[in-house]
């Protein structure tokens, strides 16, 4: 759906939108494999070389489905956000409506991995190309770890996001390889995850501690970077 703002108002932009909407519904109900611009063309009733026009390549599109998702993700979590100060609540807010809208694809995730999986690879979700998306999950983690009552230092509230971001993407490849009935053990690992962040937070304020853990944060950050 699209806002009052968003609803395309010219031939090209309707072009446009009906084809990332069929990419984005093939990539749920289909999978990455058998999803081809040759198939997206046909469904929208246009020419292949049209929907390349609009979409080079059908890692382009998968871009285009990143960033669904993570507005997605937006939209579930900050109403949640909006209702806890506690900061282990908010931050389980983040990880948990990111699961869930990354539910559907289950099914077909291992596809996707194995064509991200590439250092080199344009859809790898730390790629330059990835990054509009990784910013929406990233400004969520801000969000939750400002918005909230908590005495971390400056420096670790600055710093923490970054690093929750990537716990974030290793819990999503978990995911992928969880087979338990409604990957129940990724809920798991996220809540005893929680359980230790939730422990381990409050020793940002002993000073002997502050400047290794600040250092464990800087490599994270280099790992992101």
């Amino acid at each position: 759906m699209f806002s009052a703002s968003e609803v395309p108002s010219t031939k090209s932009e309707r072009t446009r939108a009906l084809l990332r909407g069929i990419a984005l519904t093939s990539f749920r109900e289909r999978g990455y494999d058998a999803t081809t611009i040759r198939q997206i063309a046909a469904e929208a009733g246009v020419s292949v070389g049209t929907t390349n026009y609009h979409f080079a390549s059908k890692n382009q599109l998968v871009q285009e489905l990143y960033l669904d998702v993570q507005q997605g993700h937006r939209s579930a979590a900050e109403p949640l956000l909006a209702a806890s100060d506690d900061l282990i609540e908010r931050l389980g807010i983040v990880y948990r409506t990111g699961l869930e809208q990354l539910e559907p694809y289950h099914p077909h995730a291992g596809e996707l991995l194995s064509a991200a999986v590439s250092p080199r690879s344009a859809i790898n979700p730390l790629s330059v190309q990835s990054a509009p998306a990784l910013e929406v999950v990233e400004g969520l983690f801000q969000e939750a770890v400002s918005g909230a009552t908590h005495r971390l230092p400056s420096e670790f509230v600055d710093a923490l996001p970054r690093a929750l971001v990537l716990a974030h993407l290793l819990l999503a490849l978990f995911w992928v390889y969880d087979s338990s009935p409604g990957q129940e053990r990724t809920q798991a690992l996220l809540s005893r995850g929680l359980r230790l962040l939730k422990l381990a937070l409050p020793l940002t304020r002993v000073p002997v501690l502050r400047a290794p853990l600040r250092e464990l944060l800087e490599m994270v950050g280099e790992v992101r970077a």
